[in-house]
């Protein structure tokens, strides 16, 4: 009979499980909404680092060509000599050591050179989230330079 009343229980009540499902959705629940809402400012900050080192970049083209890329050679004059008029002499690319990154949303960056905003340079900008001029936040547009 000693036996019997030594039994040892193993596992865990129905109630037991229950409290800690319970606990673990309202932690969840807490710390879920603050998590996320930096992953959007971290795509923003991504972003404007990208659009330094593309500038960077576009900097040092235009030290070796004595001008940025035309629009119409894009971005992508960094990575492969352009074949476009006005063909650079002096190309020592790739200027940059990876393609050129799409923007944190899966979108290209929008050049232009010259700029509408600066004349003598260019424009390098991404519309957010939303992929439309203007918004906030997120949806901001990112102008570089």
């Amino acid at each position: 009979m000693r036996q019997q009343e030594y039994r040892v229980r193993s596992g865990f009540t129905l109630l037991e499980l229950l409290v800690v499902i319970i606990v673990l959705g309202l932690l969840a629940g807490l710390v879920a909404p603050q998590i996320f809402g930096r992953v959007g400012e971290a795509k923003v900050t991504t972003a404007s680092t990208q659009m330094s080192l593309i500038g960077t970049a576009l900097d040092s083209y235009r030290l070796d060509n004595g001008g940025y890329p035309t629009t119409e050679q894009g971005l992508r004059a960094l990575r492969e000599k352009p074949t476009r008029e006005p063909v650079p002499v002096n190309w020592r690319g790739p200027y940059l050591r990876k393609d050129v990154p799409l923007d944190p949303w899966g979108r290209p960056y929008a050049y232009r050179s010259p700029g509408s905003r600066n004349a003598t340079g260019y424009d390098l900008a991404t519309l957010g989230r939303d992929g439309k001029e203007g918004g906030s936040g997120e949806d901001a547009d990112l102008v570089g330079q």
